[in-house]
């Protein structure tokens, strides 16, 4: 697991039902090539986000797959439309096998 990692998300925390809303995403990773080398020489292993989703309630909104060429602190903006009040789930999948997941509610009026 890559030491520092932190998502954020911002969701609002009420929407009107039926209405899209816009969401923010962004987790901190420095995003190791696997080309770049220690002070010593040796090679530090690749470590990179490779795959982010959210869902809502358990049904998919968005799926990414990255690749290596994505910047450190990989930053997401997308709109999502709030049927009914629920959980937004965010996960984040690294290279090295470790998930981050951050999860945000919000209510329907």
């Amino acid at each position: 697991m890559a030491s520092g990692v932190k998502p954020r998300v911002k969701v609002p925390k009420s929407a009107a039902a039926g209405s899209s809303i816009t969401i923010k995403t962004l987790i901190s990773h420095k995003m190791e090539s696997g080309r770049r080398k220690d002070k010593q020489g040796n090679l530090i292993p690749r470590s990179i986000i490779n795959r982010f989703t959210c869902e809502f309630n358990g049904q998919p909104v968005v799926e990414v797959a990255m690749e290596p060429s994505i910047s450190t602190n990989p930053f997401f903006q997308f709109d999502a439309k709030v049927p009914e009040s629920g959980e937004f789930k965010f996960t984040w999948y690294d290279d090295d096998g470790s998930v981050y997941e951050a999860a945000k509610s919000i209510e329907a009026t």
